[in-house]
């Protein structure tokens, strides 16, 4: 492998907590009880419209949909690294792939104007080989469009990258890509779809630095 390419939330940095104050905030404001985190923490990686579906019970057809989402990645944009971090791991995992060197990026469905705030406050910047956010691209994963294109723009062959992430959709847009997919543990996978080990990717790990005997 000549390149490691990150899902974001779930992935690589911790996002639920500040995802879960914008979601809850929206709760608040209407008279109700704020979820526990544990309760949105599975949810996490399918943004607003996981949690919106989780807090409301909406989903994209109803009406109120986009109103609500828009309150939503307000609320999110205003207050969004308060308490998000890297995951345990990360940090050592990128030293060590810088070290070899080893080009890393960044491929996620968030959009391009809240990632990159979010790679600079988590002192990223500079650091990733590329940053491929969800609008970056007409297609969202599970669609490959975003990971080719990274591909593309780190000058790497898609069979030499690995993409990393805590989503079945991951799985499918790294396999559609021709890139050796990870699944990981440790993120807000939970049980969907059989969890990590039923996704069939070629890897599965449980933390991030067990990346390592894969490359």
């Amino acid at each position: 492998m000549k390149a490691v390419l990150f899902d974001f939330d779930g992935t690589l940095a911790d996002t639920a907590p500040d995802l879960g104050g914008a979601l809850n905030k929206m709760l608040v404001d209407r008279g109700r009880m704020p979820l526990a985190i544990e309760t949105i923490r599975p949810h996490a990686s399918s943004g607003a419209r996981g949690l919106l579906f989780v807090g409301f019970g909406i989903v994209p057809e109803d009406p109120s949909y986009t109103a609500m989402r828009d309150e939503f990645l307000s609320n999110y944009s205003s207050a969004i690294c308060v308490h998000t971090r890297l995951f345990p791991g990360i940090e050592e995992l990128l030293e060590k792939l810088e070290s070899r060197p080893m080009v890393w990026g960044i491929v996620t469905n968030k959009a391009v104007r809240l990632t990159t705030p979010l790679v600079a406050r988590l002192g990223l910047t500079g650091r990733a080989g590329c940053v491929v956010g969800g609008d970056t691209t007409p297609h969202l994963k599970p669609h490959p469009a975003s990971l080719l294109h990274a591909a593309e723009a780190i000058g790497i062959r898609p069979s030499e990258c690995c993409y990393l992430g805590d989503d079945l959709r991951d799985i499918q847009a790294a396999k559609a890509a021709g890139m050796f997919s990870v699944a990981v543990e440790y993120g807000y996978s939970g049980t969907e779809n059989g969890g990590p080990r039923g996704w069939n990717a070629e890897a599965v790990i449980g933390k991030p630095l067990d990346l390592l005997q894969h490359l």
